[in-house]
């Protein structure tokens, strides 16, 4: 922990704040039956009541510092995780170091977690650098904070590191390389870590086929992802969310609103067997994500009664209650439907602010269809009332004014128009791709001017481009490319 060494007066900030001058150095437990206080500490964690975790911890801290082990270091640093708090987790940290327990890989383990959820995933990096034995627990918690910071191309750029050093992963480490393919659209390395789950004898486990129909569905292998959702014997929610939400991202809406149709119908079954005294059946009751798919497909489709009816069923069969993300899918159903005014009403009616997702949906599409009752007017007056809200919620946002000053111009209103391209005070963000070459993933950035393969990347587009021209040539085209 040579990284926090840095900071020596973090630590002196702990000691005084939590009253441990004439601590003495504790040593490392060895007894098995667990102190009391640790005992609490745990019952509290597993209760979800953090705050109770760290008020306890102090009061240990002050009173009698020697009951504290390193258990209770890792319930305390456990609650500053799942509070995401990066000061009490700091503190903790440097407690660690107090107490002279740096080399217990469990407490080292959860630093990385903590840092992880706290956001501070160069931090966690730093951590596991500090490792000396790295196992496979520290290996698939270093590449799950690079998959929930949104990095998976360095997450799987660790688990072929982490093969290297021969350190073989198992249905955890894969479940987490899987989902790092299915956000990066690696399908190659996604079907190499099918073959490697063939080859181990892993594929009966129900968890890692939910992984892989989650990856064949997002890398575009939807007929792949429908073949091992068939084949799965024993289905649970994620199974068929996995499924319903795949056929809905590909626009399948029909395939994802009769899997959903056959999901109530298994439960159906279910129930009647166990009015029959038969107990192998169990339920399987959709969840909000299973909604958040069945939505998506009713406004791929158009159905907007349909819609409606699931957004009902919801709540009043399921008990369900809508996140932000459910009022989005209906006000794109809305939208998509042309329905801007119902759309714009469903808004103002939503228990939950809405946030700047939802209102960037409304002002997307006035810029694209005018309201379905034809009304001109009324479609200006909703697409300037989005864009209000979204200064207020997001006013960098340079993609927003964009769309108001294509609307103006399309009703010929040029000076609301030019009034608002005076207020682009700043560039887009510029625009990423990436592509997959064998096993590793290259990221590309417009304009960049500062890739390594520059020169190599602009041979082959000069390349490419004299040969389009020599085509359009030879085929007498009229408008050769510029």
């Amino acid at each position: 922990m040579r990284f926090l060494r840095r900071f020596p007066s973090l630590g002196r900030r702990v000691t005084k704040l939590f009253a441990t001058n004439n601590q003495p150095k504790a040593h490392l437990h060895t007894h098995l039956k667990p102190p009391k206080s640790n005992q609490t500490l745990k019952r509290y964690l597993q209760s979800s009541n953090t705050s109770k975790v760290l008020l306890f911890f102090r009061i240990l801290l002050r009173k009698n510092p020697s009951s504290i082990d390193s258990f209770s270091l890792m319930f305390a640093l456990k609650a500053c995780t799942l509070k995401s708090s990066l000061v009490e987790g700091k503190q903790m940290h440097a407690l660690v170091i107090n107490f002279g327990f740096e080399p217990i890989i469990f407490l080292q383990t959860s630093l990385i977690n903590m840092y992880s959820a706290t956001g501070n995933v160069a931090d966690a990096h730093n951590m596991f650098d500090e490792i000396p034995s790295k196992n496979l627990i520290s290996w698939t918690s270093v590449i799950s904070a690079y998959v929930d910071n949104q990095r998976p191309n360095k997450a799987l750029q660790l688990f072929r590191q982490m093969q290297m050093d021969d350190v073989q992963p198992d249905i955890v480490t894969v479940t987490v390389a899987l989902s790092a393919c299915a956000d990066l659209g690696a399908l190659d390395m996604g079907e190499w870590i099918h073959a490697y789950i063939r080859h181990r004898g892993l594929d009966t486990d129900l968890c890692l086929n939910n992984s892989l129909i989650n990856m064949y569905s997002k890398c575009g292998e939807i007929g792949t992802a429908r073949r091992l959702f068939d084949g799965t014997q024993k289905k649970d929610v994620t199974t068929w969310t996995s499924m319903i939400v795949g056929h809905a991202l590909h626009g399948q809406a029909e395939e994802a609103l009769q899997l959903f149709t056959e999901m109530k119908e298994t439960n159906k079954r279910a129930r009647k067997n166990k009015r029959n005294g038969e107990h192998e059946s169990s339920l399987v009751l959709p969840n909000d994500v299973t909604f958040m798919g069945v939505l998506m497909a009713c406004s791929h489709a158009g159905l907007v009664e349909e819609g409606k009816q699931h957004f009902r069923s919801m709540k009043e069969d399921y008990s369900l209650r809508p996140r932000i993300s459910h009022f989005g899918c209906m006000v794109d159903l809305l939208c998509r439907a042309g329905l801007l005014t119902e759309a714009y009403e469903f808004i103002l009616k939503m228990p939950v602010r809405p946030n700047a997702v939802v209102w960037r949906t409304l002002l997307g599409a006035c810029s694209l269809q005018g309201d379905s009752n034809g009304n001109g007017n009324s479609n200006i007056k909703i697409c300037s009332e989005a864009r209000r809200q979204l200064l207020e919620l997001e006013p960098s946002h340079v993609g927003d004014n964009v769309i108001m000053s294509n609307l103006y111009a399309a009703k010929g209103m040029w000076d609301k128009k030019m009034l608002v391209r005076n207020q682009i005070k700043q560039r887009r963000d510029p625009g990423c791709s990436s592509i997959e070459v064998g096993i590793d993933i290259k990221e590309f950035v417009a304009a960049d001017d500062q890739h390594p393969c520059m020169p190599q990347i602009y041979e082959i587009l000069d390349h490419l481009t004299r040969t389009m021209r020599a085509s359009d040539s030879a085929l007498g085209t009229d408008t050769p490319m510029e």
